[in-house]
């Protein structure tokens, strides 16, 4: 409450409080202690003949329940922040509190977790606790998408156990995918290539696995608005995110439909990105985990 946006809502903030603690005891106060008026006309009502309003009062065990309990309010809010900008005799806060915690990670751990942000990839994937680690933090911020043993599903999340990574499979371009995230657009071609376009471009790019007819009527098409991120041999390109066409690696399947939705309405996909989410531990060990394995230096 120390950092309340103005001193407009921190006041308001502090008299409804205070107003409510003198309500509540003079509520207590005139339960308890008010005299019962006497049985007269206009006095206490009466139900069903025996039943005297006020004649039973709560228990007295609830009034020193209740007392307690403001007590116990009013030394709160004198020791901690609870009246508008007041910060409280103790000056606690959660920011400050998170602060002080973070500082004794930092001492207790902060060295061996920059070891670990600065070693090899080879150190790391041969030490099966780092391993661990790598795997419980994918678990925490991977798994949901990619699944839990990293293969993909749904047909919209990529599978990271094989080696084929659309925007390239090194550490380094693994790395850059965690921390930066990925955007990936295939756009439409219906609008320009029509129907039947569509469909000569499809049957094209599923036949460039195999031996592509060089007089196959979709092959003119797929050069003019497809080898800018394809390639010409549809090798694809990691820089553009541009996935190969001629291996069986596939996010949204490599039967003829799947690729004539594809070539006519586009794809979209996005892999957010984790750097303010994970530090550099934490990303180490997660492209240790998903990287290819390097030979141990000797």
């Amino acid at each position: 409450m120390a950092d309340m946006p103005g001193d407009f809502w921190a006041g308001w903030i502090a008299v409804l409080t205070v107003a409510s603690l003198m309500g509540l005891g003079w509520l207590i106060y005139g339960v308890y202690f008010t005299a019962t008026r006497p049985d007269e006309e206009g006095g206490d009502p009466v139900w069903d003949d025996t039943l005297r309003e006020g004649s039973h009062p709560a228990p007295m065990w609830w009034f020193l329940l209740i007392l307690a309990l403001l007590v116990l309010s009013v030394v709160y809010l004198m020791l901690y922040p609870g009246l508008g900008s007041y910060a409280g005799a103790l000056r606690w806060s959660q920011s400050g509190e998170l602060e002080t915690r973070l500082a004794e990670f930092e001492t207790k751990f902060g060295a061996a977790r920059r070891q670990i942000a600065e070693a090899p990839l080879a150190t790391l994937q041969a030490d099966a606790g780092h391993m661990a680690s790598a795997e419980r933090i994918y678990s925490r911020n991977c798994a949901a998408c990619h699944g839990d043993a990293a293969t993909g599903q749904a047909g919209h999340f990529p599978d990271l156990t094989d080696a084929e990574w659309q925007w390239g499979g090194s550490a380094a371009q693994i790395e850059q995918s965690i921390r930066g995230g990925r955007l990936a657009v295939m756009v439409g071609w219906l609008p320009v290539l029509g129907e039947e376009g569509v469909q000569q471009v499809a049957e094209y790019t599923q036949s460039l696995a195999g031996e592509p007819a060089e007089d196959h009527p979709g092959r003119e098409s797929y050069v003019r608005f497809c080898v800018a991120c394809h390639a010409v041999d549809g090798t694809g390109n990691p820089l553009l995110g541009a996935p190969s066409l001629v291996d069986d690696v596939t996010l949204y399947g490599n039967d003829i439909e799947a690729i004539r939705h594809s070539v006519a309405v586009g794809r979209s996909g996005q892999m957010p990105a984790f750097g303010d989410r994970l530090d550099d531990t934490q990303i180490r060990l997660l492209v240790a985990l998903l990287a290819p394995r390097e030979p141990a230096r000797p």
